[in-house]
């Protein structure tokens, strides 16, 4: 019997399953001069974009039948519809408001930056690819405070579905860094403009979306409360569509807490205590010792409908090795 033959059947087993997603979802990864080009089946999904910007970060994110999944606001100002605030939330990426005195969240002539080093992988091979990079966090005087390896890896899926992993290793140097308490980070999404919560002011009275933690509140309770994941779900173009955010297990301070708001914004934060707990001003922060690191773990499930049509609780299951 033909491979071919085999991923026509209705069951297969679990490996003849993957083999056959990878075979009709080859991955290709492109290295270019200002972004890495990530194509799925011969169609954009995403773009690592390393030049112009002041951190690095990823955009379009592509979902399933399509549909940008992030606002393209600010990489596009004249798309209809789209709100114009919080210029920093660049569709997906990774910072954080308060490092050693620095914010490296907003961008503000005071703000710090996340500064491209170089690549240390760039690779695809059939069913998954990956892009590995180093970045330096430069504050406003020019000193380097921190240093990161940042790898995104992304797999072969069905088409109604999108899968990748971030690892984000944060290193200090030469003196103790300190991941100050703060709302403001850190792995982010900024949401696409129909999905949100609350309706902006251009599409008021249309369908909206929808927020769910894997504790079970939902929608405006899900801010600053911890869970192992949250999903986001609403309308993009006439389709439901959802992205879940997976915190792993061996995270520090798993479950996390989310930073999550009714307009968009989509952040996993273990840092936040002060602003999410009302707990004293500093309980949250995070020191790392002079040539110490550390690592956190997120993958980003791409979905079709809500939690439950998505199975998401079940793909966290997968990924927490549960």
């Amino acid at each position: 019997m033909s491979l071919r033959h085999i991923c026509s059947l209705a069951v297969v087993a679990t490996v003849s399953a993957i083999t056959c997603f990878a075979a009709g979802q080859p991955i290709k990864i492109t290295e270019q001069e200002d972004r890495v080009r990530v194509e799925i089946a011969g169609e954009l999904f995403t773009e690592y974009r390393f030049k112009g910007a002041p951190h690095v970060y990823f955009y379009p994110v592509i979902g399933p039948g399509g549909v940008h999944m992030t606002r393209h606001y600010p990489m596009k100002s004249d798309v209809k519809g789209e709100e114009h605030d919080h210029v920093h939330h660049r569709s997906l990426w990774y910072s954080h408001g308060l490092v050693n005195g620095v914010d490296f969240w907003a961008e503000t002539p005071r703000a710090g930056r996340i500064v491209h080093d170089r690549f240390l992988e760039v690779k695809s091979e059939g069913d998954s690819g990956v892009i590995r990079s180093a970045n330096k966090w430069i504050a406003p005087d020019g000193k380097v405070v921190i240093t990161d390896e940042l790898t995104f890896r992304v797999y072969a899926r069905p088409k109604k579905e999108r899968l990748f992993d971030f690892e984000v290793t944060l290193k200090a140097h030469d003196e103790e860094v300190v991941l100050g308490d703060t709302k403001e980070g850190t792995m982010a999404i900024r949401l696409a403009e129909t999905m949100r919560l609350k309706p902006n002011k251009h599409n008021e009275g249309k369908p909206t979306g929808h927020i769910v933690h894997s504790t079970g509140v939902r929608d405006k309770d899900t801010w600053g409360k911890q869970a192992a994941w949250c999903d986001y779900y609403g309308p993009v173009d006439g389709r439901t569509v959802g992205v879940a955010i997976f915190d792993h297990p061996s995270n520090p301070r798993h479950p996390t807490w989310w930073h999550v708001r009714d307009y968009g914004l989509f952040a996993a934060n273990p840092f936040g205590a002060h602003d999410f707990e009302k707990k004293p001003a500093g309980t949250g922060n995070l020191k790392i010792a002079p040539g110490k690191s550390v690592t956190f773990k997120y993958r980003f499930y791409i979905h079709e409908g809500d939690e439950k049509e998505g199975k998401v609780a079940e793909h966290y299951a997968e990924y927490a090795g549960k």
